[in-house]
């Protein structure tokens, strides 16, 4: 059975003829009554300091689990914003190849349209080469024929 502070107070020894002291007994237990009482009440306090560590501690483990979770969702952000960045990266390098495919296009089809133009001026030189030749020569003929006659 466990004692209370009040029911040690309030306990009484029967006396028999050669029996123990009685303000003995009532010394010891009030001694008693009080190491009791004191251990109680620091037993009260502990258990007030216990639950306030814990409390704290909570605290504690609430802002460790914040902090992780903030962490997670920032390490998230980071991979999210590198792989948008390569993926960004990659349509800049697709669009800059496209576009300089299309210079190059253009500037051979332009190559083209030169040359062709090239060819069809050199034709033309030609004709006129010949005809001019050929003016040329009947007029010498026709100057032949004048000094001939």
């Amino acid at each position: 059975m466990n004692y209370t502070p009040n029911d040690l107070q309030n306990l009484t020894f029967k006396k028999s003829f050669m029996g123990y002291s009685e303000d003995m007994v009532n010394e010891v237990l009030d001694k008693i009554i009080e190491d009791y009482s004191a251990y109680i009440r620091e037993n009260i306090e502990l258990k007030d300091k216990v639950a306030l560590l814990n409390e704290g501690l909570q605290h504690y483990k609430t802002i460790e689990e914040s902090l992780q979770n903030t962490l997670i969702a920032a390490q998230q952000t980071s991979e999210d914003i590198k792989k948008n960045a390569y993926e960004k990266a990659e349509n800049i390098i697709k669009e800059a190849e496209v576009k300089a495919q299309k210079i190059i296009n253009d500037a051979n089809q332009e190559v083209v349209k030169i040359k062709f133009e090239y060819e069809e001026l050199r034709k033309k030189l030609y004709v006129f080469k010949s005809k001019a030749e050929a003016l040329l020569l009947s007029q010498l003929e026709i100057l032949k024929q004048m000094t001939e006659e």
